[in-house]
C-alpha cells in the first residue's frame, strides 16, 4: 500500500483510508470489527470517524463510531499503529450533540468535543482533528448547483477556532489539525492565521470529490499542491451511484439509498447520463466501475488518500482491486471526455 506525506508533518498515510460512517448503524461492530482487520492487514494505517457518526445522524446512533473503532483499536493493541482522524460538527441545528446547544466552532464546545472523543476512542490523542465543517454559512453538500451565494450571518472567528487548536495541541490531545468541506477562501483564512500567529497549519481538507464532482479541481487543487494541504477525498463513489446500481430508480435491497435515502445530491437532470458514461468506459477497460472512480481518486496529484466506505467485503475487496487499475494517459483522456461533455453534474 503506497503512503504519502500528511501535509508538512512526518506522517505517512495510506493512500486508502477507511472512513468508518456506517459503523454502529448499518455495520454492527462484529462486522466493522472484520473490516478494519482486513483493511489493516492489507496495509492500510489511516482510519476516519467523527464525533457525529454513524450517518446519517441520530441522536441514539452519535458517537457509535468513535466507540467501535477505539473498542477495535483497544482489542488490537494497534493503537500506536494506526493514524487515527476525526472531526468536530460545525454550526447545526442539532442540539443533541451538544446537550442541548447549537454547536460552534468556539472554544467552550471544541474542548468539549475533543475530551468526548478521546474518552470514547479509548486513547489520549488524536492525530488529525478536524472540523467537519465552517462555523459560518458556506453552500455544502451539494447545496450549490446554481453557483456561489453569499451570506451575510454572525460566525466564530477563525482567531478562536485555531486558538483553542492551538492551546489541545499543545496540551497534547491532537497532534494535528485539518479542515473539512471548505471552501479556498476558508482554507487560505486559516493558512495565514496559522503562519502570522505561529499555530497550528491546516494539513489537510476533507471534501467530497469524484467523477461526478470534481469541484475542489476549480480552486482548492492548487492550495493543495502548493500549500501541501491535501485532499482527502470523501464519497469517491459518489455515495454508491457510481456503480450504477441506482440506475433507471432501482433501490437494491440493503442498500444505503434504500435504508436511508439521502440520494438527493445525486438526482440532478444531467447525473443518470454521466454516470452511464463513466459505466461504459469501464465495460470497454474490462474493469469494474467502482474500482474505476475509485482508482480515479486515488491517482489524482491533489489527493494525499482516497476515503472510501464498504458495507460488505465483496465492496471492500472492489476497492482493493482498484489499486490494480494502471491509470494510463489514454484512460485519463477517455475520463476527461466525459467531463468535458458532462462537468460536474453534481456539485
Amino acid at each position: 500500500m503506497e503512503k504519502r506525506r500528511l501535509g508538512h508533518t512526518d506522517i505517512e498515510v495510506s493512500c486508502l483510508c477507511l472512513g468508518t460512517m456506517m459503523y454502529g448503524d448499518q455495520m454492527d461492530e462484529k462486522d466493522a470489527f472484520a473490516q478494519m482487520d482486513a483493511s489493516y492487514e492489507r496495509g492500510i494505517n489511516f482510519f476516519d470517524t467523527a464525533e457525529l457518526y454513524t450517518i446519517p445522524p441520530k441522536a441514539e446512533t452519535r458517537g457509535l463510531s468513535e466507540k467501535i473503532v477505539g473498542n477495535w483499536m483497544k482489542a488490537r493493541g494497534l493503537r500506536d499503529k494506526i493514524i487515527l482522524a476525526t472531526k468536530v460538527v460545525g454550526r447545526s441545528p442539532m442540539p443533541w450533540i451538544r446537550d442541548g446547544e447549537m454547536t460552534r466552532l468556539d472554544k467552550a464546545q471544541i474542548t468539549r468535543a475533543v475530551d468526548r472523543s478521546l474518552e470514547i476512542l479509548q486513547t489520549d490523542y488524536i492525530d488529525l482533528y478536524q472540523l467537519h465543517w465552517p462555523d459560518r454559512t458556506v453552500q455544502v453538500f451539494g447545496r450549490n448547483p446554481l453557483g456561489y451565494r453569499h451570506y451575510e450571518d454572525d460566525y466564530i472567528a477563525y482567531e478562536e477556532t485555531l486558538g483553542v487548536l492551538n492551546d489541545l495541541c499543545k496540551a497534547g490531545k491532537i497532534r494535528h489539525v485539518g479542515l473539512s468541506n471548505e471552501t479556498p477562501y476558508g482554507t487560505m483564512k486559516f493558512l495565514k492565521l496559522a503562519n502570522d500567529k505561529n499555530w497550528p497549519r491546516m494539513q489537510s481538507i476533507q471534501n467530497a470529490y469524484n467523477f461526478l464532482n470534481r469541484e475542489f479541481e476549480l480552486g482548492l487543487a492548487e492550495i493543495a499542491i502548493e500549500e501541501k494541504v491535501g485532499l482527502l477525498a470523501y464519497s469517491p463513489m459518489a455515495q454508491g451511484v457510481l456503480s450504477g446500481k441506482y440506475l433507471d430508480g432501482q433501490l437494491p435491497k440493503g442498500s444505503r439509498g434504500q435504508m436511508f435515502g439521502r440520494l438527493d445530491r445525486y438526482k440532478t437532470p444531467s447525473a443518470e447520463a454521466a454516470i452511464r458514461a463513466y459505466g461504459e468506459l469501464a465495460k470497454e477497460l474490462n474493469v469494474d466501475p467502482s474500482a474505476l472512480a475509485n482508482q480515479f481518486v486515488t491517482t489524482r496529484s491533489f489527493v494525499t488518500s482516497n476515503i472510501f466506505g464498504a458495507s460488505n467485503m465483496q465492496q471492500l475487496e472492489t476497492v482493493f482491486a482498484s489499486l490494480e487499475i494502471e491509470w494510463t494517459h489514454e484512460i485519463n483522456v477517455a475520463v476527461n471526455k466525459i467531463h468535458e461533455n458532462i462537468p460536474n453534474p453534481c456539485p
